[in-house]
């Protein structure tokens, strides 16, 4: 046994608590747990879940975490991944001058169009200026018909009425606004600690999925806390439940990096980000059961 694993012994067996209390507390298996006390870390399905298991463990039994890790950094293995080649990450110098080169042969490419834009500016410019001069010389000579044809141009006022009717007609806008508060809608309403609350609205269906893309465990139970789901959801597994007529619906996620969860098909989003806290707990509200 290691000095931290006699260190977590000690503290679980101070509190009085046995490895299966701390099953329960935490989600993770007891041959895990004893792995930990007797320093078997190749017991673990990978080395994040050391950590993140010995993370779970030291809080279940009332120690500090960080503390843990700094004291006993020596014996826990470290879970960082190999960083990226800097030279994957670095613009050589040659490609920065094909770049410059680049550039600068599309500037040459538009600089005909650039300079025949700029003589349609300036003619229009020209003309602009040069017809009020010549329209004044005209204007003494050309008084009376420009009355004529001003007094023809003349047309009788219309009502107006109708087409005041067709704007106060609804739009095709506020109709699709109207539609979409009719649509089920999932929204995040608390959030605290590893617990979130979402509220399920306008949904005719209350189907959960719940797939893991590693190792998690899962525990699916509706609003009277009867259990639906209690184990160990393995890489590539999918487990659905279908909770129409219920209220709630509460989803313990134990190794929440790994877990996906939907609702009618709808990816709920981790608010609390899952790389920071890797159990948390997801509590669906169902406002639409009664209908």
């Amino acid at each position: 046994m290691t000095e931290l694993g006699n260190r977590l012994k000690e503290a679980r067996e101070a509190k009085g608590l046995t490895l299966d209390d701390v099953q329960e507390m935490t989600k993770i298996q007891k041959r895990y747990l004893a792995g930990i006390e007797e320093g078997r870390y190749d017991l673990m399905p990978g080395k994040f879940y050391v950590r993140a298991f010995i993370k779970q463990y030291a809080e279940a039994v009332g120690l500090d975490a960080e503390e843990i890790f700094r004291e006993y950094k020596n014996e826990i293995p470290e879970s960082h991944e190999d960083e990226i080649p800097q030279r994957m990450t670095r613009i050589e110098p040659s490609s920065r001058k094909a770049v410059s080169r680049g550039s600068s042969g599309k500037f040459f490419d538009y600089l005909p169009k650039i300079i025949v834009a700029v003589l349609i500016i300036v003619a229009i410019f020209l003309v602009w200026v040069l017809i009020p001069k010549w329209g004044g010389n005209e204007k003494s000579g050309n008084d009376h018909t420009v009355k004529v044809e001003q007094s023809k141009s003349v047309e009788p006022v219309k009502d107006n009425s109708a087409s005041k009717k067709k704007e106060e007609k609804p739009s095709k806008t506020d109709k699709k606004e109207g539609n979409k508060k009719d649509q089920p809608q999932l929204k995040a309403v608390q959030s605290s600690g590893r617990q979130t609350v979402y509220q399920l609205t306008n949904a005719k269906d209350f189907k959960i999925s719940v797939s893991s893309s590693g190792e998690s465990w899962i525990q699916v139970s509706d609003e009277g806390g009867k259990s639906y789901f209690s184990n160990l959801l393995r890489k590539g597994q999918t487990q659905t439940f279908d909770l129409k007529g219920h209220s709630q619906a509460k989803i313990v996620v134990g190794f929440a990096p790994a877990t996906v969860i939907k609702v009618n098909g709808q990816t709920v989003p981790y608010k609390i980000p899952a790389n920071q806290v890797v159990r948390q707990d997801i509590v669906i509200q169902n406002h639409t059961s009664a209908q």
